[in-house]
């Protein structure tokens, strides 16, 4: 099989993920069907690369990216657990943001955030934000090389965030919304814990 050259491999293989997993067989990384700067959303339509929806996945995209950098850098195994089930949940950001008509995540349930990821990030925010003290600065964003990176998947998130909104409230499913809004301030939150788990004090703006 395949992928439409899109630049974000993830979404064109969720199209073939309705017959289940395991099943998808060959992929070739190129098809020379984007080479005229055109990709394919779920639904079949072609549109620019440069198109707004596509512009926001590829934010969705870049974002799971940083998180995994994050991991990569050495966190406890809490907060690495937490971080790979929020990759999972924005493959499933990134291809409702692809499938403007629900036609993949009416069918296949990991392609589609519920209340439930929504109330699970507010848990771990609560849980994360016991262990620290309270915030009454603004934070300079460093510290130990996770805490950075969770620093910048924030801003990543945030920028993710405006494309998302910027698509129309009719063109997005407003759960998607509140989701990318609540992880930003999750990594925030996550960026202080590690620092504080890694022994290195939140440096304050003075």
């Amino acid at each position: 099989m395949a992928v439409d050259d899109g630049g974000v491999l993830g979404w064109g293989l969720m199209a073939s993920l309705e017959n289940g997993p395991g099943i998808i067989g060959f992929v070739t990384l190129y098809t020379r069907t984007g080479d005229a700067g055109e990709t394919s959303l779920f639904d079949g339509t072609r549109v620019r690369k440069s198109d707004a929806r596509v512009d926001a996945y590829g934010h969705v995209d870049e974002l799971n990216a940083v998180v995994g950098q994050a991991r990569a850098a050495g966190l406890d195994a809490m907060i690495d657990g937490w971080l790979d089930q929020i990759q999972q949940d924005l493959f499933a950001v990134g291809a409702q943001l692809a499938d403007p008509r629900a036609r993949i995540a009416a069918r296949v349930t990991r392609a589609r955030l519920t209340d439930a990821d929504v109330t699970r990030l507010e848990q771990w925010i609560d849980a994360a934000d016991a262990e620290l003290p309270p915030l009454r600065r603004f934070i300079v964003p460093g510290g130990a090389p996770g805490a950075a990176t969770l620093h910048l998947a924030r801003t990543v998130c945030r920028r993710a965030e405006r494309h998302i909104v910027g698509l129309g409230a009719d063109a997005v499913d407003p759960l998607v919304i509140v989701y990318v809004n609540r992880l930003s301030d999750l990594l925030f939150v996550l960026a202080r814990l590690a620092n504080a788990r890694a022994g290195v004090a939140d440096r304050e703006w003075e």
